[in-house]
């Protein structure tokens, strides 16, 4: 039992240091990604209490073209959304304050017509988010240039397909598993 504990830890660790500098790595590529559709005007909620993930996101999307209104934990969240307009949501879960799911709950209770894209280290979040209709599920460390594809994607979504989401009628649904630095394409077998 001690064994199989013992890498998924070091697995999560990885992921948490690797991350920033996953980020910081892709911020040209994603600069680069824009497909020339102008962006200005759409309002992004950017949620996650680690200040470096904050600030490396929020430079790829404006870059992209996309106003950016950041918050370091849930409940600034929903302050700010209540204050001011909000097109689409990047929610963290592990927040101070208001964790995520809590957050995620009141946005959509509040602000239906939000879609909120689940950004996350968490395991195993993929069937939770389905089930409260989320937009996405992305887990960190991120695929930068998937997460803009389905920014793009669900700000494009008409109020009747957000609404069914919520709802719990089939609609898409966008999930992409973490992406790490450390992945080999040797097989398993060789050390």
């Amino acid at each position: 039992m001690k064994s199989s504990t013992t890498p998924k830890t070091a697995t999560t660790h990885v992921r948490q240091t690797d991350y920033s500098a996953q980020t910081i790595s892709h911020r040209k590529a994603a600069l680069h990604h824009s497909n020339g559709r102008s962006r200005t005007g759409k309002r992004i909620l950017l949620v996650d209490d680690d200040p470096t993930v904050r600030e490396s996101l929020k430079e790829v999307l404006v870059g992209e073209g996309y106003c950016v209104i950041p918050a370091e934990n849930g409940q600034e969240a929903l302050d700010l959304a209540a204050r001011l307009p909000v097109d689409l949501a990047v929610l963290d879960l592990n927040m101070p304050v208001q964790n995520g799911w809590d957050t995620f709950q009141q946005l959509t209770v509040e602000h239906p017509l939000i879609s909120i894209i689940i950004a996350t280290a968490r395991p195993d979040q993929l069937f939770t988010a389905l089930g409260a209709g989320a937009g996405a599920l992305v887990e960190k460390p991120m695929d930068i240039p998937m997460l803009l594809r389905t920014m793009a994607k669900l700000l494009a979504e008409s109020a009747d397909q957000k609404l069914a989401r919520l709802a719990g009628k089939e609609t898409e649904f966008h999930y992409k598993a973490a992406t790490t630095l450390c992945e080999c394409s040797r097989p398993a077998n060789q050390p």
